[in-house]
């Protein structure tokens, strides 16, 4: 069986004393990495990790964070990536319906009488701690024959199966479907803000197979996003809309600083026409917006470089096939995906791919649309399409409007059922000064109408301190 570790140590092994990555300060080559993770996955075994056990990992992002994810890879066990940021309640979500037999964390806060040092990081007297859990461990045959590497929590597409289930062999497939667009080089300079718990089996991966430096900015942003921007010549960025915003308004960043980035792209969701526009017109090059999902991989990159394409996420990659089905009237409808790196299962409970899709077809709960050229546009998700009158309202965007307004600080858009008009669009912000009780709504509103049409403007909105969201940091729907 392939093992995503041993393949990253063969195709990195000419570029041994070349740097990996680089957090702030500090730096690791390539033989340094692997020898790390090599030393580690020792100490893993002597505590008794064994094949197929599942690894959590709650630690924050650094170069000790990649070294505990290919060491778990290297003893042939499944990671499972946990994100710092999620509250207790829902870290022992993560913990029980994955099942997880040992629990890798950084944080004192979660250490108790039987959790022992497993590793001091790189360079770094950094303590990571192991605690061994007392797993049930009925997970079903299928489990042990998939060769199973990573399980990502996820609500899945039915909003009830937990864990996206991907084998070593979807993870290779995958890598190598999305570099067909990426085209990664050992000379590429990566700069990484995005966090490692959501984004790292198809580019960290492939950064990694493809001998690529990653520079890691996560921690002190913005400060540290710009000093290494400006010191370390990056040909590659990959983040989200809301740090090309920060890049495209920063006054210490001029509009020659990316002159050696051949690609930047946005992901995580749907580039705003609006920080297109502004990073184009400080940069003078084009975002490139990426669709990506956990249980097919990253299918679309918008590589074109086209004004007029902007808010699409380009031409279908070629290793995998789409289709648009139940069209409405302006030509959208259901994305169905088939191609290479498709998931394995859904963990728990536990739903192998033949019964998630149909002849090879994987529905994507998103509703698109593909122009004459082929260029796909998203419209939103299936199941949180509000009908007003007939009318569909996607809240993504009515969202991505009102978090536009100076004094929101995040939004979430939602219909309330109403006998005459179906559903109104209603809205819930929190405000960035949360102590101001006397904000005039109306103000908002007044932003909305002059940006959308009228029926897509919440005719509610009420301020909340919280949103509620899913144990993998997206509003609960």
């Amino acid at each position: 069986m392939v093992n995503i570790f041993e393949t990253i140590k063969k195709e990195t092994y000419d570029y041994r004393t070349k740097i990996a990555v680089i957090e702030g300060s500090q730096s690791i080559s390539y033989e340094d990495l692997i020898n790390s993770a090599n030393s580690l996955a020792l100490r893993l075994k002597e505590y008794g990790i064994k094949p197929l056990d599942r690894v959590a990992m709650l630690c924050n992002d650094s170069i000790d964070y990649i070294i505990i994810s290919l060491a778990i890879l290297s003893v042939k066990a499944v990671a499972v990536p946990i994100s710092p940021s999620l509250s207790w309640d829902e870290t022992e979500t993560v913990l029980i319906r994955i099942d997880v037999n040992y629990l890798i964390f950084d944080n004192s806060i979660y250490l108790n009488e039987k959790c022992i040092v497993i590793f001091s990081g790189f360079k770094s007297d950094k303590k990571f701690f192991i605690h061994c859990r007392n797993a049930i461990d009925t997970v079903s045959d299928d489990y042990y024959a998939i060769n199973p590497a990573f399980i990502r929590f996820s609500s899945g597409t039915t909003g009830a199966s937990k864990g996206v289930v991907l084998s070593h062999e979807a993870i290779i497939e995958r890598t190598d479907a999305a570099d067909k667009a990426l085209c990664m080089t050992f000379e590429d300079v990566v700069i990484w803000v995005l966090s490692m718990s959501y984004h790292f089996v198809v580019t960290i991966l492939l950064f990694l197979r493809r001998a690529s430096t990653i520079v890691l900015c996560g921690s002190s942003f913005p400060l540290l996003f710009f000093e290494s921007i400006k010191n370390c010549k990056p040909t590659f960025i990959y983040a989200s809309p809301f740090h090309y915003h920060v890049l495209a308004n920063s006054e210490d960043l001029s509009s020659a600083i990316l002159s050696s980035v051949r690609l930047a792209v946005s992901t995580a969701m749907k580039l705003p026409q609006s920080t297109a526009a502004e990073f184009y017109d400080k940069f003078g090059f084009e975002l490139c917006e990426a669709y990506g999902i956990i249980e097919v991989g990253l299918p679309f990159v918008n590589l074109y470089g086209i004004k007029s394409k902007r808010g699409s996420a380009g031409k279908v990659l070629p290793d995998y096939d789409i289709k648009i089905e139940n069209r409405d009237e302006h030509g959208v409808g259901e994305l169905f995906i088939r191609g290479k790196g498709m998931f394995d299962a859904y963990f728990s409970p536990w739903k192998s791919r033949k019964d998630v899709i149909l002849n090879g077809w994987f529905k994507t709960g998103d509703l698109g649309s593909i122009d004459d050229n082929g260029f796909l546009t998203i419209s939103g998700r299936d199941k949180n399409v509000i009908n007003f009158t007939g009318m569909k309202i996607f809240p993504e965007e009515v969202e991505s409007v009102l978090n536009r307004y100076p004094a929101v600080k995040e939004s979430f858009v939602y219909g309330v059922p109403h006998p005459r008009y179906g559903e109104l669009p209603c809205a819930k912000i929190i405000l960035k000064d949360e102590t101001n009780s006397d904000f005039d709504f109306n103000e908002i509103r007044r932003f909305c109408y002059s940006l959308l049409p009228s029926y897509k403007v919440p005719k509610e909105i009420t301020q909340v301190k919280t949103l509620e969201k899913t144990a993998s940091g997206k509003l609960k729907r």
